[in-house]
């Protein structure tokens, strides 16, 4: 039996396209027979609340997830253990670069769009050395390959750019590119559904998943929620998170069968919507999301008058 899962961070209240990913995300993995794991994605910023916050969200939509619950946070040694199976490999270097070094860098004319100039990739020690001096130095993967091609349920095959990415940052903490690898390996992940905005992710990661012996899981990145000016969807949007909505007189319910609904899906039940569920039919396009017509949507005009 496969694993798919929904990995969400702690920053904030899950809104409308969040909740509909997690279903999505859901649904892909009950369909062909696969637990459904929750991941809490927590090394970055986090907002005291919000896991539990999160959680109580989820639930009222009716999602239920298979044990057992993981933290990165709680899983450091583990992304250590693997900088130290890469650094073994001599599959690392130091990069002493700043964010601004590096757009300057990539600027440059001839240089590959949205990838690591290499700039501190063959530095002698001494060269390593002097760096050290003046602040400490990130880890980047010495990547061998350019690009990596990755299957899609959405997109089909995907090439996208792969270039030496930081796997340990220079405060000593694990990059969102190592972690989410070592831990869909450690989970026995194989299919990994999310937005479409990580889709240039995909390459790089697939491709770390190979260099540490792991297989590589099935990618489908849904489209997005976006607001009516093509932005992607945020609370200062409006009424787009599920305490929102619920202020307004709307329940998890109504809330769960609006998303359903918007697949294509009949909402009456997540049962329902599993039952009829296809990836081939699901829409390709984003989803438009605007809020002051949200409640004139789930509402019946009795309840908004009351």
């Amino acid at each position: 039996m496969g694993v798919g899962r929904f990995a969400p961070s702690p920053t904030g209240q899950l809104h409308l396209g969040n909740l509909r990913t997690a279903i999505l995300a859901w649904l892909f993995a009950k369909s062909t027979d696969r637990q459904c794991l929750l991941r809490v994605e927590d090394l970055d910023r986090v907002r005291s609340g919000a896991e539990e916050q999160q959680l109580s969200e989820l639930a009222a939509i009716g999602l239920e997830f298979d044990s057992p619950l993981v933290r990165q946070s709680e899983r450091l040694p583990v992304y250590l253990d693997a900088i130290q199976s890469l650094r073994d490999k001599d599959l690392l270097f130091e990069c002493f670069c700043t964010r601004k070094d590096i757009s300057e860098a990539a600027s440059a004319p001839h240089a590959a769009p949205g990838a690591y100039p290499g700039t501190c990739r063959n530095l002698s020690p001494e060269e390593r050395a002097e760096k050290a001096k003046e602040r400490p130095a990130a880890l980047r993967l010495r990547a061998a390959v350019a690009q990596f091609t990755v299957h899609d349920v959405i997109f089909g095959q995907y090439t996208g750019v792969v270039d030496d990415f930081v796997l340990l940052r220079n405060d000593g903490s694990p990059a969102y590119n190592l972690a989410v690898v070592v831990d869909d390996g450690a989970y026995g992940i194989d299919q990994v559904v999310r937005g479409d905005d990580l889709l240039s992710s995909a390459p790089r990661q697939a491709y770390l998943a190979q260099l540490l012996g792991m297989p590589i899981p099935t990618y489908a990145h849904v489209p997005l929620a976006l607001n009516s000016q093509g932005q992607r969807l945020a609370k200062r949007d409006g009424a787009v998170t599920l305490e929102d909505l619920s202020e307004k007189g709307v329940n998890g319910a109504q809330i769960r069968a609006y998303l359903l609904e918007s697949l294509g899906l009949p909402g009456t039940s997540l049962q329902a919507a599993l039952d009829s569920f296809n990836p081939d039919d699901l829409p390709r396009e984003p989803w438009v999301v605007e809020p002051e017509f949200i409640v004139d949507q789930l509402m019946p005009p009795a309840s908004r008058n009351r």
